[in-house]
């Protein structure tokens, strides 16, 4: 009878270690913006509207949820917050491209999903369009330009494409196209073209230069 005890006694506490050391079900919310688990990126374009819906899965009590916009927050009203949270991007334009909204867990802001604009639009083009020179003077045509994607650019003078003279230098950066023209001459008198060629559309603008002889007023 004692043996019987005893070998109960065992048996407790060899069940009690397997219970003790059995692993824990952990439950982990998990968010998601527009059903995406992951930050993604969204392509859009100007003039449209966006909503990005934020929810919490696998929550075991009601969650509240933070909106940011780069840095800043986004404010939500109150019915707008637990659970599910919805911020709605309206009147998108050329200056929301690579803005990023975030959806964080107020209470472990390290739970989050972004999302990233990518806003797709035709090269816009811009800069003075006359500029006056004398003979022998430095000039500068900059052609400043924003485009989504990036636009191949080239100049051309008066209708066809520049050939570079020794007193022609271009530099292209991603928001610019420039042509220096150093000692101008009255041949370098005309009408200079900056040319941006993007997969949306094709876009010009004009620059006229008039050079003057040293004497003119």
């Amino acid at each position: 009878m004692v043996w019987n005890v005893s070998g109960l006694m065992r048996t407790c506490r060899f069940l009690l270690l397997v219970i003790l050391f059995l692993p824990c079900e952990v439950t982990t919310s998990v968010l998601t913006v527009n059903n995406s688990t992951e930050n993604y990126i969204l392509d859009t374009e100007p003039g449209s509207q966006e909503s990005l819906k934020c929810a919490v899965h696998n929550h075991t009590r009601e969650e509240e949820l933070l909106w940011y916009r780069e840095e800043g927050t986004v404010d939500l009203k109150s019915g707008n917050k637990i659970n599910s949270s919805t911020v709605c991007v309206s009147s998108i334009s050329e200056n929301d491209n690579g803005v990023t909204f975030t959806c964080k867990l107020q209470r472990d802001q390290s739970v989050s999903v972004s999302v990233v604009l990518n806003v797709t639009f035709p090269p816009i083009l811009s800069g003075d369009d006359f500029q006056t020179a004398e003979e022998g003077n430095d000039v500068r045509l900059v052609c400043s330009v924003k485009s989504n994607p990036q636009a191949k650019m080239m100049w051309y003078k008066n209708s066809n494409i520049l050939i570079l003279e020794k007193n022609y230098q271009v530099h292209q950066t991603s928001e610019s196209l420039q042509l220096s023209i150093t000692k101008v001459k009255k041949s370098d008198n005309g009408t200079y073209s900056c040319v941006a060629n993007s997969s949306v559309r094709m876009e010009t603008k004009d620059f006229h230069l008039i050079v003057k002889a040293v004497h003119e007023g």
